[in-house]
């Protein structure tokens, strides 16, 4: 088989950076663009519609209008499921072409575009068009002169606000439910990173989605976001991203027609290494690989490591030894394990946490740069600091990016209580050999997931969402459905 050269397909690239309303490619209303630059290099990718209220009216007018007289949701759950597997097979049709939009976009390795956004993205929409025809509807316990039924139908026109660090699985997340129940869909990009759903669109028609049942709006999220989540005609508001952000999208549901509004926000994961883990060198390759994967910007990122005291020195010599094997590389190159952070200001921000670490008095191990500086490219160098206090910023904000601080403890309990003692609740995990102090634990952990001797290991079936200020309602599995769907009961006299 030949290698691909990717820098040839990167100068062959020709993206287009228009909305999709309605079933067209569509300049802003107002004709403003914004250019879309590559964290790669620093090349211009796409000038980018800079989407506003205006088009925001548009979008959902017609998602409006499509929902009304029910192309879509209209359909045979068999023609959704249909319509649906067709779109995810084109997704895996165009796989090389949706994963370099993604590494160009964002920054990350190619190669995990193709094995992880992906597979995983077009896995999403396959996985919710073959539920589409097996989630059943109820008969309740009625008396005898009595027929009730409990039912569900589609919430109506869903909007759609996606971060930037997945963006084609962010988007399938949300897609995949809101379609299979027979919503009509708004969606709206990060502007950092727009390009794989602008595409996802396109695909969408293709595969036999109708015209204005799926819709993309590129913009900033003070312009586009807010009009959407302001709307009184949307119904509906699902959000990923920042708990700052995600606070505002609820105040503006409840100013404007208290639509539903879900969201999957922030993360300061806790991973608590126990002295009789298991296998330490699963844990150490899995405490660094999680954290740098992606190059920390996750949501769910194992950021604060809690190692028990009598193997601290132990599980930091192999640390620093695996360190060095997540240097930022060119992403174009299929070797390279970790790439670029998304833009300046979020290269400012993570250099920024590490110059406070350092302040603070952590002990820097490892990096603490930035990194390939010669690329015309944002890089930074893996990041590990050891010796932090739970009282310092790098323990306690979300500083998402490939810096990993390490604490340690000597009482389990304690190190529970610190791992929740921040706001957040979105990921944790615990390695243990005893399983009875692997499910104590697991019940005391304050987070949506909690992983036993391992991390990160799940898959569409299991329901993805925070505690606390890490957000509500969940994505992934069936109760995804929940998000997008009315329980209707019908009582009928006999």
């Amino acid at each position: 088989m030949t290698a691909i050269n990717w820098h040839e397909r990167a100068a062959a690239l020709a993206a287009d950076g228009r909305a999709f309303i309605d079933g067209w490619r569509v300049d802003a209303r107002s004709g403003q663009r914004f250019d879309s630059t590559s964290p790669v290099d620093g090349r211009k990718l796409a000038e980018v519609a800079r989407c506003d209220a205006q088009d925001v009216d548009l979008a959902v007018a017609a998602a409006r209008r499509a929902f009304e007289d029910r192309r879509w949701a209209g359909k045979a759950p068999a023609e959704r499921k249909r319509v649906l597997i067709r779109f995810a097979e084109l997704m895996l049709a165009h796989r090389e072409e949706l994963a370099l939009l993604e590494t160009l976009d964002m920054g990350k390795p190619i190669r995990y575009s193709l094995s992880v956004d992906v597979q995983l993205a077009q896995n999403c929409i396959r996985w919710y068009g073959e539920a589409t025809d097996k989630i059943y509807d109820q008969v309740a316990p009625s008396p005898e002169d009595s027929l009730a039924l409990i039912t569900r139908e589609p919430v109506g026109v869903v909007a759609a606000i996606i971060p930037w660090n997945y963006p084609m699985l962010m988007a399938a997340w949300k897609i995949g439910p809101a379609l299979a129940a027979g919503n009509s869909l708004v969606l709206k990009p990060s502007e950092k990173a727009p390009l794989s759903s602008l595409r996802l669109a396109e695909l969408a028609l293709e595969a036999g989605v109708p015209p204005g049942v799926f819709n993309v709006l590129p913009g900033y999220g003070d312009e586009a976001g807010k009009a959407l989540a302001l709307h009184m005609d949307v119904d509906c508001i699902a959000f990923t991203g920042s708990t700052r952000v995600g606070k505002q999208i609820l105040q503006m549901a409840g100013q404007s027609n208290l639509k539903r509004a879900w969201t999957e926000l922030g993360g300061k994961s806790a991973n608590i290494v126990c002295a009789d883990c298991p296998d330490l060198d699963a844990a150490v390759a899995s405490a660094v690989g999680s954290i740098y994967f992606n190059q920390g910007e996750s949501c769910n990122a194992p950021s604060r490591l809690f190692v028990e005291e009598s193997i601290r020195e132990a599980f930091l010599e192999k640390a620093l030894r695996l360190v060095p094997r997540h240097a930022p590389g060119d992403p174009l190159d299929e070797q390279t394990v970790m790439g670029a952070i998304v833009d300046q200001i979020q290269m400012k921000t993570v250099l920024g946490y590490i110059e406070d670490g350092k302040a603070a008095g952590a002990r820097l191990l490892a990096g603490g740069g930035a990194a390939r500086q010669d690329s015309g490219g944002l890089y930074i160098e893996p990041t590990l600091f050891d010796g932090v206090d739970a009282s310092m910023r790098i323990a306690r904000e979300e500083i998402f990016g490939p810096v990993l601080s390490v604490l340690s403890f000597t009482d389990l309990d304690e190190a529970v209580r610190q791992a929740n003692s921040t706001p957040y609740g979105l990921a944790a995990a615990v390695w243990t050999r005893d399983m009875s102090k692997a499910i104590r634990t697991a019940r005391a952990l304050r987070a949506g997931t909690v992983h036993v001797n391992q991390y990160d290991n799940d898959d569409i079936t299991v329901p993805f969402g925070g505690y606390k200020q890490s957000g509500n309602g969940r994505d992934k599995s069936l109760h995804a459905f929940d998000k997008y769907t009315e329980l209707k009961t019908t009582w009928i006299q006999v």
